[in-house]
């Protein structure tokens, strides 16, 4: 862990109980700016190693979607129907509105990524269900 806070340059932030339910694992958030003042919504998140989200679509009737700026440890990222995608810091991945996906911490590492939450009308996320163990531990 010492050697993930040094990596982890955004900080871990407070443990994210607000989405506790759409999560297997303990997550952290760490707000970047003030989404009231902001445009752009931008936070830290951090995955302790197991810990992923549940499939989930970003909804918007213009503009939306997501990015992730990957930051610091190893994780992983899969759309519906694709084959999960490794991460390590300097990866960036485009999510497009309506692109049902998860994403998350590698078994026996910390993840951190930036989420940016792009711009849009009508915005929302859609959870879905969770990302099975048998799922998860089938990942290499």
């Amino acid at each position: 862990m010492s050697e993930f806070d040094d990596e982890n340059i955004f900080g871990l932030g407070i443990s994210n109980d607000a989405f506790a339910q759409y999560f297997i694992g303990q997550s952290y958030l760490n707000p970047l700016v003030d989404f009231e003042k902001s445009p752009v919504f931008l936070a830290n998140v951090t995955f302790e190693p197991g810990c992923r989200n549940n499939w989930h679509i970003h909804h918007a009737t213009s503009g939306g979607g997501q990015i992730l700026l990957c930051v610091a440890g190893s994780g992983w990222y899969q759309e519906e129907g694709k084959d999960p995608v490794s991460l390590k810091p300097g990866s960036v991945v485009e999510i497009g509105v309506g692109v049902k996906h998860w994403h998350g911490a590698k078994k026996d590492s910390w993840f951190s990524h930036i989420a940016v939450e792009c711009p849009g009308e009508d915005t929302s996320t859609e959870w879905f269900e969770e990302v099975s163990d048998e799922e998860y531990k089938k990942l290499k």
